[in-house]
């Protein structure tokens, strides 16, 4: 089974950017423990800033993996054309936010991503990637 964590704007920033909201640990430690806790499973990250690359990810990925973990961050909340990205592609994607979205500022409570999502995980942490990956084991 190949699995993909895409995340967008600013999460290479975990670990250092506002751990009262997104905690201390980086993501490449959490990812590695992913790694170490699902042998079985060929996971890959993917990590970009900008809109057209995480687009042109989804459609390189988007025809041969198994599943895609995406947190599009702002993009979440703004991005069309990744909507349209996720729409396009064949592999399931679960949208995960590590903060609970719809306890922060309005314009986060609404997702472009969702409609075209198999699932959305929010506000359990840095978690919520396990969980998503549990739901395509099952």
């Amino acid at each position: 089974m190949k699995i993909l964590i895409i995340n967008g704007p600013n999460l290479n920033l975990l670990g250092k950017r506002e751990p009262e909201i997104y905690g201390s640990q980086t993501f490449e430690q959490y990812f590695e423990e992913l790694k170490a806790k699902y042998p079985i499973i060929e996971l890959s990250y993917f990590q970009s800033n900008s809109e057209g690359v995480l687009i042109d990810k989804l459609h390189e990925t988007g025809f041969s993996y198994d599943g895609i973990i995406l947190n599009g961050g702002a993009y979440t909340h703004t991005s069309i054309a990744i909507a349209d990205a996720i729409a396009a592609i064949k592999t399931p994607v679960v949208e995960v936010h590590i903060s609970n979205v719809y306890a922060r500022e309005a314009f986060r409570h609404h997702s472009y991503f969702s409609s075209n999502c198999k699932g959305v995980i929010v506000g359990l942490g840095i978690d919520g990637y396990r969980l998503a990956l549990e739901s395509f084991l099952k």
